[in-house]
């Protein structure tokens, strides 16, 4: 998971550059978060508003049947993914691992005699999977506590500084007792003592330095991008100003571009349930929701929106009351892995550059219609400006194909399909020093 973490660093002239654990995170791409919960195994339909102020069932309803945690990595791996993320805790407040602090958590579910760890079980079959482990943990909503966005409520048993403990004292146990984490994502985000809200990063920082950190008004190593379809606008730049993206400050431009002149290095999230079609937007399990599984053509659009526009995309996956990913889902993981490899595994050409114009010849003439760009970022995203140009085959006429402004960790080019026998990228304008382009590569089919 590479070196320390903490906020982006800057450059010698003002721009600022990733930190270790967010170049770990950009370059990963694709990751999965599972929403699994208690009120999943109440066979009633999810509805957000009421789960979040209703007090939760009995916990003895947490009871899965056909529990397979390598089954759900079967979909990681599908997928094509490379890091794995657990609803630790969710809006109804109890709590997937056996805490101390805690009781309203799996000790008090009959299941496996109350010893059941599913932070442990995900930790452990993450590793065995070769994918990289993360926590999600809900403190801005607690049902059983009566907190809502971040307070506690007349009904709460606890007083605001009895419940900010106790968030602290969870995350401790989840920062020191499962091994090295990817990343920490706190929904919502996690109020600052300043804010009145728990001091929860000098603990991840002193137990999990390598791990992103998502996210407070002290320390945001990556932003929301505004909405959850598992898209971004273009252009979308790594930077962003910190005021205009504090919690609370929700500014959708500064949340989905970012800003090309911003002070601080903050990358794009996109995120996206699985189950959102038809109409339909699931982050959790919920019976006869299987036409919602998104079609293969819309989550291959997603990416290239997505992960083709320099962010991370997210994807949230649903196991069932049974403990299992459902196969309509599973199957689904699958097809959408094979066709990012069948479209994206195998570029006609490619080359590793660094000057301000160069050209790339596909080994005979093609058709063209895909042309990715990567930029070195660790040295920040410097590129401003640049363009594409193809010479066609049958003429030798050169035509424009396209240009754009951020490349950033990958930007992806749908153009027109034409057969050329050279490419070339030019005319850059850059920022903060010499822009390297680590991949410059064409897509398409060979014309014999």
């Amino acid at each position: 998971f590479l070196a320390l973490g903490g906020p982006g660093r800057r450059l010698g002239r003002g721009r600022p550059r990733p930190n270790p654990a967010q170049l770990a995170w950009q370059k990963a791409e694709l990751g999965v978060v599972f929403h699994w919960d208690l009120h999943v195994f109440d066979g009633k339909r999810y509805h957000q508003a009421e789960n979040r102020r209703t007090p939760p069932p009995d916990p003895a309803i947490f009871a899965p049947d056909r529990y397979d945690i390598d089954q759900w990595f079967e979909a990681v791996k599908g997928l094509g993914a490379r890091f794995a993320l657990l609803t630790a805790c969710h809006e109804t407040g109890f709590r997937l691992w056996q805490s101390e602090v805690n009781p309203f958590c799996l000790k008090a579910a009959p299941w496996r005699d109350g010893k059941a760890d599913v932070v442990a079980d995900f930790v452990a079959a993450a590793h065995r999977h070769g994918v990289a482990p993360g926590l999600y943990y809900g403190a801005r909503w607690n049902a059983r506590l009566g907190v809502r966005d971040f307070r506690v409520g007349e009904r709460s048993p606890l007083s605001q500084e009895e419940y900010n403990r106790l968030v602290e004292a969870e995350c401790r146990e989840l920062a020191t007792r499962y091994g090295e984490l990817f990343e920490i994502w706190f929904d919502g985000g996690i109020l600052t003592p300043e804010q009145g809200g728990p001091d929860v990063l000098p603990i991840f920082a002193e137990h999990q330095p390598r791990a992103l950190f998502y996210h407070s008004d002290q320390r945001r190593d990556a932003r929301w991008a505004g909405n959850e379809n598992g898209e971004v606008p273009y252009p979308c730049w790594s930077t962003v100003d910190p005021e205009r993206v504090r919690i609370g400050a929700h500014d959708p431009d500064a949340l989905g571009h970012g800003d090309p002149d911003g002070s601080a290095w903050c990358p794009a999230m996109a995120d996206a349930p699985l189950r959102s079609g038809g109409g339909r937007h699931e982050w959790f399990w919920e019976p006869g929701d299987e036409p919602a599984v998104l079609p293969l053509g819309r989550l291959l659009e997603m990416y290239e929106r997505s992960v083709g526009r320099n962010a991370t995309l997210i994807l949230g996956l649903a196991p069932d009351p049974h403990g299992l990913v459902p196969e309509p889902d599973l199957g689904r993981c699958r097809e959408f892995g094979a066709a990012v490899e069948r479209l994206w595994g195998r570029p006609l050409a490619t080359i590793r550059c660094a000057r301000h114009r160069v050209d790339l010849d596909p080994p005979q003439p093609a058709v063209i219609d895909r042309i990715v760009l990567r930029e070195r970022i660790e040295d920040g995203q410097r590129v401003k400006r640049y363009g594409l140009d193809g010479r066609r085959a049958d003429d030798g006429i050169w035509i424009k194909l396209g240009e754009g402004s951020a490349i950033g960790n990958r930007r992806i080019h749908r153009i027109r399909p034409a057969w050329l026998d050279r490419v070339r990228l030019n005319h850059w304008t850059f920022d903060g020093g010499p822009a390297v382009i680590e991949e410059f590569s064409l897509y398409g089919r060979p014309v014999s």
